[in-house]
């Protein structure tokens, strides 16, 4: 009898998108499992064409607000499917709500260590404890070990195949066999993630000089989108993608890059579920947070690693003990290029 796990997983693109490996080693592990994901309404594209994985979409600002909200969601998903076992991938007052009516309805629930003391002491301003905590897709991994299900991720990576570049998409971009294509997002939700994109600037200067090479800009906001196509404007073998595409879109123009440059954010995340290198910019926060992109090698992230205030968050959401963002202003261009350049080589 196939049995139906629900995963909740809400918040951010690239932490949802980190579930996306792990549910797939889940399925591949266990012919018997379906699982149903519930998460942010927009997110939904990251299921796309994964056998035996239901996207349910959840609506927090809306129909799903609140107590009342979400007690119609936890109806309408049990009206929907006949849920076995709870994996709660997240751990905040929402998802506890979520799982709370599934347990009194008598499944059974196991829940995410989001390993909060390791994070503080890793991150606290005096007497860091610097070293590597668990990968945030362990973690996940663990929850659903913890429901009795098989998940061994030290095994061959579950990767996302390229997908299909449609005629809309390749009237802008043209086609990936005609130049390398570099993905850029240099954007982060917070300016503690954020490498100055004067500096950043600079790195696509040198990088857009092949003529074989084209840089695809990637973003959200219209703040964002003006910086980039202020960017483009500049540098003739730069597109921006940024605003033009939807998600199912935008995954499928990530898939077919050669390598992507990231900060700390989504689209790190985003183009490891296809294995694309990144060459990943960390300030304020660090890898040891276990928020490393899926199979990406420590190798390709950029970071000062000299500075004894680094990390001084988990998330980059607190502001800069220094008050000169050092982490990010002491790496140079040169070294974003030069990574970029050598991956490429590499892949000749």
């Amino acid at each position: 009898m196939q049995k139906t796990i629900l995963a909740i997983r809400f918040s951010a693109l690239g932490d949802v998108a980190m579930t996306i490996p792990v549910m797939r080693q889940v399925l591949a592990d266990n012919p018997d499992v379906h699982i149903v994901f519930v998460s942010n309404k927009n997110w939904g594209a990251l299921c796309k064409d994964i056998p035996r994985l239901s996207f349910f979409p959840a609506d927090l600002k809306g129909r799903h607000k609140g107590i009342p909200g979400l007690y119609r969601l936890f109806r309408e998903i049990r009206s929907a499917h006949r849920i076995h076992a709870v994996a709660d991938l997240h751990e905040v007052l929402r998802a506890k709500i979520v799982r709370t009516f599934f347990r009194l309805s008598g499944a059974a629930v196991a829940v995410i260590d989001k390993g909060r003391s390791e994070k503080k002491a890793l991150t606290r301003k005096d007497d860091k404890v610097l070293q590597p905590l668990t990968p945030t897709i362990d973690r996940y991994a663990a929850v659903f070990q913890q429901l009795g299900l098989a998940c061994n991720m030290d095994g061959a990576p579950q990767l996302a195949v390229p997908q299909p570049l449609t005629a809309a998409i390749t009237a802008i971009t043209g086609t990936p066999e005609q130049t390398a294509w570099i993905g850029l997002a240099p954007f982060a939700t917070y300016r503690e993630k954020t490498y100055p994109l004067e500096k950043m600037e600079q790195a696509l200067a040198t990088l857009t000089q092949p003529s074989q090479h084209q840089v695809l800009l990637f973003g959200g906001g219209a703040r964002e989108v003006e910086q980039l196509t202020a960017l483009a404007q500049r540098y003739p073998r730069t597109i921006v993608i940024a605003g033009r595409f939807s998600l199912e879109e935008e995954l499928a123009i990530i898939s077919h890059l050669q390598v992507m440059i990231s900060m700390d954010s989504a689209n790190m995340h985003l183009a490891s579920l296809f294995g694309i290198p990144v060459v990943s910019v960390w300030g304020a926060t660090h890898p040891y947070a276990g928020f490393m992109g899926y199979r990406q090698s420590m190798d390709r992230a950029i970071q000062v690693t000299d500075l004894p205030c680094r990390p001084c968050s988990v998330f980059g959401n607190k502001p800069c003990y220094r008050g000169d963002h050092a982490c990010m202003e002491w790496i140079t261009p040169e070294r974003i290029s030069e990574k970029v350049q050598a991956l490429l080589r590499e892949a000749r």
